[in-house]
């Protein structure tokens, strides 16, 4: 690829402003709807999930936060912030995004904020305020909501009184923000409801992130979507209607497969990162929140972690290195192969000498994965954490 020195030294300064922010749940033992395959390495507790964060941003240099489920991180509510903020302290790692849980309770078998019970309803209201409360006393900027509401058959519920109810609790919720927080509206066409599904695609979550209020944005999960949708589309869209607000990362061959992000597609990704390249608002692009939402059971935690924010920094620096200049005046001329050779030609670039140089003048490990494996973290973590785990794989059989 043909890349002035300039325009290579400005791709490389974008780098600098990458952040990306990794979930919790990435690292404890998790599984599909079917079952579960137990890791040695696995974090059990908090502050285990705290240390391996810890020594991911370490290796990496770009992962200060730490997204959090409120129930399964925080089960005391804001009662448990405190714990939250001795881990900051010493690990060095920020709380991120706060996840509210609104899919796991019995009570929820015919929706939260969408069931036809007003005492149900009301419990997960109570639960979104906590949450903003939580992310309050953490001062995290981001609630993030995945709304898994729906049914599975025709005519068992009333899919315009959902709507209703729907723009009651998040109209609600983003009431309780403080001026610098955010409510990210998450979307997803199915799983676990069949039939209908209550914020089934970004139409629908850009609707109610609208009718809930001026801080609430739209999350774009890139693994939510039907096979063959155009999810650069998207992004394009909700960056125009300046609402869009995050992602969660990951990759899928047929939806939410939870897949490394680039396994399958890197170049959806790369395209991704294009089109927020393209925003003409700086200040709208660099409002966009990079977050990982992976839990496959396959990969070790530490190592599928560690590839993943690599990945995603290697087709960052790829979708900046386009010149976007020269493919508007091909784009203006109709020169189709011309223009999709311009980007190609920048997928293609093997961006990894640049990003060691970057590494290395960061004292950050040029290989990160490579000195994840010579550090002897993960068969530390490995013989500390075995027996635990042994215990809760016993426990599941």
């Amino acid at each position: 690829m043909d890349v002035n020195g300039a325009g290579l030294a400005g791709a490389i300064g974008t780098l600098d402003s990458l952040r990306i922010e990794i979930p919790s749940w990435g690292f404890a033992n998790t599984g599909t709807r079917f079952g579960k395959f137990l890791q040695a390495g696995a974090a059990t507790t908090l502050e285990e999930k705290f240390a391996d964060a810890s020594q991911v941003n370490a290796l990496t240099g770009i992962t200060p936060q730490l997204a959090l489920h409120v129930q399964w991180d925080l089960p005391a509510g804001v009662a448990d912030a405190g714990i939250v903020k001795r881990l900051t302290a010493k690990y060095g790692v920020q709380p991120g995004s706060i996840n509210p849980n609104l899919f796991q309770d019995q009570e929820y078998k015919f929706g939260s904020i969408c069931n036809p019970d007003p005492g149900v309803r009301r419990k997960a209201i109570d639960h979104l305020l906590e949450s903003v409360e939580i992310a309050k006393e953490l001062r995290s900027r981001d609630v993030s909501l995945w709304i898994s509401d729906g049914s599975n058959y025709p005519g068992a519920q009333s899919i315009r009184k959902r709507i209703g109810w729907l723009e009651e609790a998040l109209s609600a919720t983003h009431d309780k923000l403080d001026t610098s927080q955010r409510l990210l509206v998450e979307y997803k066409p199915f799983e676990p409801a069949f039939y209908h599904t209550d914020v089934a695609d970004w139409g629908m979550a850009a609707h109610f992130a609208k009718a809930a209020g001026p801080q609430a944005r739209v999350l774009v999960d890139t693994g939510h979507h039907y096979q063959a949708q155009n999810i650069e589309q998207i992004v394009a869209w909700l960056m125009h209607l300046q609402l869009l607000g995050g992602f969660h990362f990951n990759d899928r061959r047929y939806a939410d497969d939870d897949l490394t992000i680039g396994s399958i597609d890197p170049y959806q990704v790369f395209r991704i990162f294009h089109e927020i390249f393209s925003e003409p608002n700086a200040a709208a692009a660099g409002e966009v929140a990079y977050m990982i939402d992976q839990s496959h059971n396959i990969k070790g935690k530490m190592e599928a972690m560690v590839q993943t924010v690599v990945t995603a920094q290697e087709l960052f620096l790829k979708a900046a290195l386009v010149d976007r200049e020269r493919l508007a005046v091909l784009q203006s001329e109709a020169r189709t192969v011309d223009a999709e050779e311009c980007l190609r030609s920048a997928f293609w670039t093997d961006v990894r000498p640049m990003l060691r140089e970057w590494r290395r003048n960061r004292d950050i490990p040029e290989d990160p994965l490579q000195a994840l494996r010579e550090s002897g973290y993960v068969e530390q973590i490995e013989k500390e954490r075995r027996a635990k785990n042994a215990m809760l794989s016993a426990s599941y059989a």
